[in-house]
């Protein structure tokens, strides 16, 4: 039994789940669906909005990503629809606390990373690369919901999506990881961890498709837009979990200590090095009053 216990420790599957457990993935998961609905419903809106060709923002990309069919994807896009005087209508004080919150959610997940790879924090001159990716997924989330409403009928155009999609995906989720962590990470881990990402949300819309779809439906016919909103957020917290857990298992997949071997960050004091460290191995001399051999003694003790 003992060697049971002891082979399921050391697997990858007891590895996941231990650090998973000290991770508590799915509260952070629900805290990435929270701040994830106060922060991209209002850039992809404002973004939609300013769009010059067309209006796809939030609500398309949440209906694609779920996989809704006609009557639930109408019931999201009548929640979320873009108005076209959103522009018009914007403050100063709104953009503040867009940003605000932004930068707050960006900072979630890069606390997420770096406790996944036990990574010391960034220094705080690195909060820029925060801004960058904040940047870089809303133009991201956009382009999936502009090629979901240009390339959604049809098997040539599934045909054209699809991969790049997969693609597009990968390449972010590989890219964005590494551009939080300050590039701390091996390449080759952050890769594992972008497909086992991706993987996740193919399943995550499987999911959707046979199962939230039809909830939405009727949570829409019982509760009105709240059940509909409900649906989302649960939605969200379950791309916040396949998010942070696919980062997790491509880092257990490698079982490498990244710790360890990163270079520390920028501002950040070496340790000391000994003398015996800092000369060569042909300059290392006993210290005054020792002699060589006499390992021991006290200096001016004499063998008898």
């Amino acid at each position: 039994m003992w060697d049971v216990r002891e082979a399921w420790r050391r697997s990858v599957a007891g590895r996941i789940r231990r650090q998973s457990a000290e991770l508590e993935l799915m509260h952070r998961a629900m805290g990435f669906a929270a701040l994830g609905m106060v922060t991209l419903m209002p850039l992809l809106i404002v973004v939609a909005a300013a769009a010059p060709y067309r209006r796809a923002g939030f609500e398309q990309w949440i209906v694609d990503g779920m996989g809704l069919s006609a009557t639930p994807a109408a019931a999201v896009r009548d929640l979320f629809a873009t108005p076209g005087r959103v522009i018009s209508t914007t403050s100063a004080v709104s953009l503040a606390s867009l940003a605000f919150f932004g930068l707050s959610f960006a900072a979630s997940v890069e606390t997420v990373y770096l406790r996944v790879w036990d990574l010391p924090p960034a220094p705080w001159h690195g909060a820029w690369r925060r801004a960058v990716w904040l940047a870089a997924l809303t133009g991201y989330l956009f382009a999936e919901a502009q090629s979901g409403d240009v390339l959604r009928s049809g098997w040539a155009a599934s045909a054209v999506r699809v991969p790049l999609t997969l693609a597009a995906g990968t390449a972010f989720f590989w890219w964005g990881q590494s551009f939080l962590l300050g590039h701390r990470v091996p390449a080759r881990p952050m890769l594992t961890g972008a497909l086992c990402t991706m993987a996740g949300l193919v399943g995550l819309r499987v999911f959707s498709v046979l199962v939230l779809s039809r909830m939405t439906v009727s949570n829409a016919l019982t509760y009105g837009p709240v059940g509909t909103i409900v649906m989302v957020q649960c939605w969200l917290i379950g791309v916040g979990f396949v998010v942070f857990g696919g980062a997790l298992v491509g880092r257990q997949l490698h079982h490498r200590t990244v710790a360890r071997d990163a270079p520390s960050p920028a501002g950040t004091p070496s340790p000391p090095r000994l003398p015996a460290q800092q000369a060569g191995s042909g300059d290392r001399h006993p210290p005054p009053g020792r002699v060589p051999g006499r390992e021991g003694e006290e200096p001016g003790s004499e063998r008898r």
